[in-house]
């Protein structure tokens, strides 16, 4: 990439940051192909190179949109031989002082033909102070300096500056227009139209500033990216956690006559209860961004926006459950299976995990938490279908049942009807998880198997499933442990090399420490970023969006 890409690189990325802030192109596009405009970067000394013209200037000057990028702004290429050269000398000047300059000036077209035109230079400023870009308008004057006659010329000696002046007005509100919409100053209602209107046809010059507007929006509205968001979703994303490890265990574990076990937990329960209906309160204050890119911050379209997409499922999450404890109800079990839907919480997750994925650690935990979640569900189901197993009539059964196995080896069998002993609900969920992690990772020991039909199909379900999270799950972490240290591989990868230049080619000890020492300096610098490739893809990128634009 040579320095006149360099320069038409960093004159269309700021081009296109200008038009990106518009707020609204609709509302720009008319005015905008109707003049005749040139705007150059005023950030490069060399020439302040022509990064945009319009359409009007191709038809007024006759060339192309190609032959005129990067050009000087103080187009000598429409430079003539009638061309006055003390204009030529106070465009350089004001171009180099960064001052506006307005003048009547003879310019001469591709096929060589002359034009008088209104040449009006303003320079665009940033919320800096600091002049960023040029803007150059163009008016063609020729058949109004070709009707002056002798007696107007005599009249213009008398009343010159007077018509100077209407000349210079109409030229100044010309490009005042342009600038205004540009800067994005123009609004949709009528009332800021005619408060804008004022300050164009005002004599007083005011150069308008590029940046980028603040953005309108209520102090009751939470920015999505906030820290104080972040900070929120972590916590949110605990409590759903804790719901989706208590739920399946309290089903599966707790049973009606462990009233005393789930009023233990009716706190915590409550609590996060009231973490999701809080959340849902936020939610309908929080801005979100469109397809379009776009970070919406208007409460209605907020609204809207949550209630069609996830308000139906964190308002079922959020249901309060725990108040049927109020009315006495004494059926554990069946707020426990209610409580199930809560689960659907989890669905949030994979919105989470999108917004993380660039940061490695980050994945790599949720990946382990989510399957250290399904080895303990897959825990729940084992003891079910166990407890099951114990409680079917047929006394072969239930005599060769994981569960009837664990409690003969920890020496506190089932008796009295299989209603009585057995080992504790502690014990019994060690062990499931002990065995589901043992199938889920290809790793069984044999001392927990299964022995029933219905238990050996569940083995069969959870090798399956196991062969197949082995595969998600450690592909990605072995992906995200490469990913984590593919600089330090490539920074000992590039010194080893260097190593072997040296080696090969007998270089001097002095040279060989320098070019060391170099090569640890940049790479503490730029931390192996190949800055000419980024320049590349975002000269590549720009030129193909300045041509869309264009």
């Amino acid at each position: 990439m040579d320095d006149n890409d360099i320069l038409f690189l960093n004159g269309v990325k700021i081009l296109l940051q200008l038009m990106l802030d518009f707020s609204d192109p609709r509302m720009h596009c008319d005015s905008l192909e109707d003049s005749n405009f040139i705007l150059a970067n005023a950030q490069v000394a060399k020439g302040f190179p022509i990064v945009y013209c319009s359409d009007g200037f191709c038809e007024l000057a006759g060339f192309a949109r190609t032959e005129v990028m990067q050009k000087s702004c103080s187009c000598k290429f429409l430079f003539g031989v009638e061309t006055n050269e003390q204009l030529m000398l106070q465009i350089e000047k004001s171009l180099e002082e960064k001052t506006e300059f307005k003048g009547e000036i003879m310019f001469y077209k591709k096929n060589g033909s002359p034009f008088w035109c209104l040449l009006d230079i303003v320079p665009i400023k940033n919320e800096k102070g600091d002049v960023v870009l040029f803007l150059a308008s163009f008016k063609d004057i020729t058949d109004t300096k070709v009707k002056i006659t002798p007696e107007d010329k005599k009249e213009d000696k008398v009343k010159g500056r007077s018509r100077a002046g209407t000349h210079f007005d109409s030229a100044r509100r010309r490009s005042r227009a342009v600038l205004y919409h540009i800067s994005g100053h123009l609004q949709r209602r009528e009332k800021n139209k005619l408060k804008i209107n004022n300050n164009v046809f005002v004599d007083k010059p005011a150069f308008p500033e590029y940046k980028v507007s603040d953005a309108k929006k209520s102090k009751f509205i939470l920015l999505h990216f906030s820290t104080f968001k972040a900070g929120w979703d972590w916590l949110i994303l605990l409590a759903t956690f804790y719901v989706a490890v208590t739920v399946p265990y309290n089903v599966c574990f707790i049973g009606n006559d462990d009233l005393s076990t789930t009023r233990s937990t009716t706190v915590s329960d409550i609590a996060v209860e009231i973490l999701f209906i809080i959340d849902i309160i936020l939610n309908f204050r929080t801005t979100y961004v469109s397809k379009s890119g776009q970070v919406i911050f208007e409460a209605r379209s907020i609204c809207i926006h949550y209630v069609t997409t996830w308000f139906i499922i964190d308002l079922i999450a959020a249901l309060p459950f725990d108040l049927l404890y109020a009315f006495n109800v004494t059926v554990v079990s069946l707020v426990h299976l209610l409580k199930t839907v809560r689960l659907l919480r989890l669905l949030r997750l994979l919105q989470k995990l999108d917004r993380y994925s660039q940061h490695s650690t980050i994945v790599l935990t949720l990946l382990m938490s989510m399957f250290a979640l399904l080895a303990h569900w897959m825990a729940c189901i084992w003891y079910v279908i166990g407890k099951m197993e114990r409680e079917d009539n047929s006394l072969l059964k239930w005599e060769v049942g994981w569960l009837h196995e664990l409690g003969k080896r920890l020496e506190s069998p089932y008796y009295g009807n299989n209603t009585l002993g057995g080992p504790s609900i502690r014990s019994a969920y060690i062990a499931a998880l002990y065995f589901t992690l043992s199938s889920l990772t290809s790793v069984g020991f044999g001392n927990v198997s299964a022995n029933t039909d219905a238990e050996k199909i569940f083995s069969i379900c959870t090798m399956l499933i196991g062969a197949l999270m082995h595969a998600l799950v450690f592909g990605n972490v072995t992906a995200i442990i490469q990913r984590m240290y593919s600089r330090w591989s490539l920074y000992h990868t590039r010194t080893k090399d260097l190593k072997d230049f040296i080696r090969v080619h007998h270089l001097p000890q002095q040279l060989k420490q320098r070019m060391l020492e170099y090569f640890q300096t940049t790479w503490s610098v730029n931390n192996g970023i190949d800055s000419n490739e980024v320049m590349f893809i975002s000269h590549v990128v720009f030129r193909r969006k300045a041509y869309i634009l264009g």
